[in-house]
Formats: C-alpha cells, structure tokens, sequence
C-alpha cells in the first residue's frame, strides 16, 4: 500500500487529502499533519473589522474536513528528512512515505520589521492577516472617529495580494456609512511602483483609488513601525503619520522548512516546477497552495487550480508514468469594491487581468465592478466547505485558465 504525508491541513492539504482519498480508495494510506484543529476561511477575515462575518463563523474542525479514512495526526511538524523519505513530528512520531505533499501555506513574521511588534500591537497598528487581528480591528474601526487610516503591505509576496487593496474600499464604504467620511484620511502604501502587480489591473484599480479618495502611495519600504509616534518609516528615510495602521506583515514559510536542510528556499517557500508541482528537491515531494515558490498569486483560486493537476500528478509519480504539466498559474480573484459591489480578475503566467467575461462571453464582467461579481464572493463561502475543500470540480470551471469571452489587444502592427 502506498503511504501520501499531507503537511498542511488548511485549503491545499485538506482537498488534495480528498482527492487523493476518491482516486486511490483504500489502495493508499492517506496521513494529514497540523498543528491544530482550527480550520479558518481566510477570505472571511477580511469582512471581520467591517462587521460583515462574525469570527466564530469562519472557523470550523480540520479533521471534520476530511473524507471517511482519511489519518489526521496533530503535531507541530519538526523536519522533513528529505533523504530518508520521513517527516519527523514535534511530539516524536516519525511517519515515513512514498510521496510528499507540502501545503503548510505561508506564516504571518511581524517580528521581521522593525517595531511592528512593538508598543501599539493589537492596538493602534494591527493586521486582519490572522484571526485575532481582524477581531480586534473590528474593535478599533468601531471606536475610530476621524484621522489616518494607513493600509500597508510590508514587503511580497503575500496571501492574496489584491486583500489590503480591498480593504481600503471597504474602509471608504464603512466610514461612508457612518457618516464620517470626510474625517478619515485614507490611505494605501505598497512597496510596488503601482497599485498592483499587473499593468491593466494596476490602471483600474489606481482609478478606483482616485474615486474614492484614497491616496496611493507607491515604492515605499517599510523599515520600522512607531505604534508610539504613529509613523512608518522606509529604509530610505521617508516618513507616513497614522492616526490607525492596518500592516500586511512580511510573509514566510512554515518553520519546519528552515530546519530541513535543502527543502526551502531563503524565505521558507519550497522550489517547484510551475507546470507539474513537483518540487525542485526530490521527485517524490509535490508542493501545494501557498507554500510553493512558483511566480503565481498565493490566493485559495490558485491552490484550487493547482490541487487538480498535482493530485494526478501524485498518482501519475507513484504509478510510474510520466507527470502532467499542464498547470498554467491559472489565478482568478474577486476584489470587494464596497458599497454592495466588486471586480473579478482572472489571469495565468503568460496573460495578465484583461477585461470580458468569465469564464465565457456570457459569464461575469472582468475588470468592471458589478454587484453580480459581490454575490459571486459572498457565495464563495458555501462553495469553498461544500465543494472546494471536498476536491469536487466546479461545473465550467478548470485548473487551466480559459481565453473564451476575455478581451485579447490586438497585435502589434494591426
């Protein structure tokens, strides 16, 4: 019988499990490893401070999550010893295997910046990245009166980069709400030299900000956090005041990764190829979601996309044959706009966010913010416990990204 380890019990780890559990039935000893059982629906975080979802709601039983014969062990994993095919656990269990699957995801480091765990953590500088920190910015949004509110990333990549950019349109809806708009400064800081990382989107979204008022402000740094002065400072001196500082700290790998020699890189992601998942370290290591150093968005759409190509792939490795490489960084995200509305981005390596339809002509608007495109993210909730996380394949959507009903320019010298 052939044994899969699963690090990671979170979006990655927990459909690749079920997919893997439907394709191989009792053939494959099937072993899943987390921390704990606190399985949290990370887009909901970003609705907490704005009293959208309660917290309690987005957090639900890993194990719970997995289908009938599925292992869940719950330990702190303490290294992967490549050569060896064995992952050494935190409370001594060794669990030995024929095929690896990493999806630890990424790790919150606000220690990593100077200051930023300092004094005014959790208070007047706190992030909506982890559940504690989106609980208490619901507090402090609801106390808040008037003054700066900085929204800022501090280096990339992050979880689901278009997330803080959502967060200021939110912020200028809720403060609209309230009736306090015109006493809230809002403004958004990121280390990119535009509003994201891709041009076409970058332009609108930009557009979105001027609209509403929001200042962007771009190539900024960040060296230090002053909870106490209420200020960022980049590395080349520049100063930004707040009154309220909303941080995407700097993101990294799972801690065990530094502690297995060869696995990560200098960031703790694990190398793999982009089109197959294998990872870069050992043919029997695949690599999963947002632990995986791929040039794609670390967001739940691609670790969807990405869990169909690298669970045939398992099964491809074990059985022998040759592997898949079809995954094409297919990502595709919507992006809350505020006031009942949103935007939706669809792209892959080679093509970045054009405007059209998905996932055809007749589909939702790309790049045009719509309250169809809301419903959608609202409804994405149920789709993620009752379809995503079980492995189940969305009706008309696949891993590879499709060209129907987007709007291609045309060539050069046309």
């Amino acid at each position: 019988m052939k044994r899969i380890v699963i690090l990671g019990g979170g979006t990655g780890g927990t459909l690749a499990a079920n997919r893997l559990r439907r394709d191989y039935g009792d053939g494959a000893e099937i072993t899943v490893v987390d921390r704990d059982d606190q399985h949290v629906y990370q887009p909901g975080l970003l609705f907490v401070p704005f009293g959208m979802a309660d917290a309690e709601d987005l957090v639900r039983s890993r194990p719970r999550q997995l289908a009938a014969g599925i292992g869940y062990h719950r330990s702190e994993v303490e290294r992967v010893d490549i050569d060896a095919d064995r992952v050494h656990l935190a409370d001594g269990t060794v669990l030995g295997y024929d095929a690896l699957v990493i999806a630890t995801g990424a790790r919150l480091l606000p220690e990593e910046t100077e200051g930023l765990t300092g004094p005014g953590w959790r208070g007047r500088v706190d992030t909506f990245y982890d559940l504690d920190g989106a609980v208490g910015l619901a507090s402090a949004l609801a106390a808040f009166d008037g003054g700066r509110l900085v929204v800022n990333v501090v280096d990339l990549p992050v979880k689901c980069p278009v997330a803080p950019l959502e967060f200021c349109f939110l912020a200028d809806w809720f403060f609209t709400e309230r009736g306090i708009r015109d006493r809230v400064e809002l403004t958004y800081v990121t280390p990119l030299d535009a509003a994201f990382t891709k041009p076409v989107a970058a332009r609108t979204l930009a557009g979105i900000l001027e609209a509403k008022g929001i200042e962007l402000v771009t190539e900024f740094n960040t060296g230090e956090v002053d909870g106490d002065g209420g200020r960022l400072v980049s590395f080349d001196g520049r100063e930004i005041g707040f009154d309220q500082a909303v941080v995407v700290p700097l993101h990294g790998g799972a801690s065990y990764v530094d502690r297995s020699p060869g696995l990560g890189d200098e960031l703790g992601f694990v190398r793999a190829d982009e089109h197959t998942l294998r990872s870069k370290v050992k043919e029997n290591i695949f690599v999963l979601g947002d632990a995986a150093s791929v040039p794609t968005s670390k967001a739940g759409s691609v670790t969807h996309f990405e869990g169909e190509v690298l669970t045939r792939n398992v099964g491809q490795f074990l059985d022998g044959r040759p592997l898949d490489a079809s995954f094409d960084g297919h990502t595709n995200c919507f992006i809350e706009s505020g006031f009942g509305k949103a935007l939706l981005i669809d792209f892959n390596y080679d093509t970045e966010p054009l405007p059209g339809h998905y996932p055809a002509d007749t589909g939702l608007p790309l790049l045009k913010e719509s309250r169809l495109n809301h419903l959608g993210k609202l409804m994405f909730s149920w789709l993620y416990w009752h379809s995503l996380l079980p492995g189940r394949d969305l009706p008309g959507v696949s891993s590879a990204m499709p060209r129907a009903g987007k709007r291609f320019p045309e060539p050069a010298g046309r």
